[in-house]
């Protein structure tokens, strides 16, 4: 059956990245890919803005105990993040500009923090 199932998680964390679509769609920005896919890893969302590439994590928590949403992102997510936007960047001849992005959500309170890997 095509589209696959969705378990309920995966269809909250699909809620919460059309979340995050919209807010950043009001930032100025604009849809390239969901849901990118490799061997590397995953990146939820591929915006453009302006010239630049935007790889961007969504992370939900439903409260800020034990640091919340942004907090979650450790050391080896940045890391599988990064494989995957270098492996999605090999179809270009140039390389673009680009940055990883987090959207942040924790309880009803949004924040997006730009460039998050320096």
């Amino acid at each position: 059956m095509w589209p696959p199932r969705l378990s309920p998680r995966q269809a909250q964390g699909r809620s919460w990245e059309q979340t995050a679509l919209l807010h950043l769609r009001r930032q100025g920005l604009t849809l390239v890919e969901e849901n990118f896919r490799c061997k590397g890893g995953e990146i939820d969302l591929i915006m453009r803005d302006g010239e630049s590439l935007v790889f961007v994590e969504v992370r939900q928590r439903a409260e800020r105990t034990h640091g919340g949403a942004a907090a979650s992102i450790t050391p080896a997510k940045i890391r599988r993040l990064t494989r995957a936007a270098q492996f999605y960047l090999l179809r270009f001849p140039v390389t673009p500009p680009c940055r990883i992005d987090v959207v942040a959500i924790d309880g009803d309170h949004l924040e997006w923090l730009q460039n998050v890997v320096q």
